[in-house]
């Protein structure tokens, strides 16, 4: 299994869902999305996205 994390600095629906897209169609599965919260603001400061595959053999 093989593990891909993508940082998001700028967090807005039109950046997650192009990092979305963009992973995907390279033959990634999402796997899930944290949030880094900043304490004065109810905003995400970063996210990160990670994705997983399985391992190519040759």
């Amino acid at each position: 299994m093989m593990y891909k994390v993508i940082e998001l600095s700028s967090v807005t629906d039109d950046e997650i869902e192009n990092a979305l897209n963009q992973w995907t169609a390279e033959g990634w599965t999402f796997e899930s999305i944290h949030f880094a919260m900043r304490e004065s603001s109810k905003r995400p400061a970063m996210a990160f996205i990670s994705f997983t595959r399985d391992e190519k053999t040759d």
